[in-house]
């Protein structure tokens, strides 16, 4: 194995790219208690605690500007520049900063593409619209879902339990109106028994000679035409209950 000779010059490696920040790190939360119990956060230092964290862009034109000695958020500065910057939009120092990541292609034209806050020193990334709203309905959607599934529920329940209600009460009448044939054959054979063993009814008595049954107020109202031309109707009392003590045939 060659050793290497003294006083050989050796050209030094160059530090390898840092990757640039993935576009979804909202599970992620940055915190250096030790730079915050060293300097104070506002709206000039920020930013420096903020190029600490993962979210940087190292290859942003923020960074560009440090390396120049330029405050990294001079807008006069930025606004000549074209690729990734950061920009500080909302500002309630010193418990809240909101930094918002963008792509600018001209001084005027400039692109939105993330925001971070930074909440009492902890720096977090802000989800995106699309993933709130998508968020919020399938949340929505899901307790609809769960409400439709206890109603379906509690149909099938109170149907289920209406359907055995009728059941037993179709049963209870078929159980009344069961019939025993030996019970009807011994009623058939009592009733006969009796019928045989008791005499026939008299016919009713014959009228008396001489006899007109009373006519109604009707009757009277309506005329001879009437009478000569309806049938003789039987008297609606008894004749011999209706004709008194003195009427009455002498046998």
């Amino acid at each position: 194995m060659a050793t290497p000779t003294p006083g050989a010059n050796f050209e030094a490696v160059p530090p390898p790219p840092v990757a640039p920040p993935g576009t979804d790190m909202t599970g992620i939360c940055f915190r250096d208690q030790l730079w915050l119990n060293s300097y104070p956060l506002d709206r000039n230092t920020v930013f420096d605690y903020f190029a600490l964290s993962p979210f940087y862009d190292w290859t942003c034109n923020n960074e560009q500007l440090r390396m120049r000695s330029i405050h990294p958020l001079d807008i006069s500065q930025l606004s000549k520049m074209t690729g990734i910057e950061y920009m500080l939009s909302e500002v309630m120092e010193p418990h809240l900063f909101v930094i918002r990541k963008q792509k600018r292609d001209s001084p005027e034209k400039v692109t939105p593409m993330l925001s971070y806050y930074l909440l009492d020193g902890s720096i977090y990334q802000a989800p995106l619209l699309c993933n709130i709203f998508a968020a919020r309905i399938g949340r929505a959607l899901y307790y609809i879902q769960k409400a439709f599934t206890t109603a379906a529920s509690k149909l099938e329940k109170i149907g289920y339990v209406d359907t055995e209600n009728e059941g037993a009460t179709l049963e209870s009448k078929v159980t009344k109106e069961t019939v025993d044939l030996k019970e009807v054959k011994r009623v058939d054979h009592i009733l006969a028994s009796l019928q045989r063993k008791l005499q026939p009814a008299p016919p009713p008595p014959p009228f008396p000679e001489g006899y007109t049954p009373p006519t109604t107020t009707g009757e009277a109202e309506n005329g001879p035409e009437t009478q000569q031309t309806g049938e003789p109707q039987p008297p609606p009392v008894d004749p011999i209950i209706d004709q008194g003590p003195a009427k009455r045939m002498k046998f």
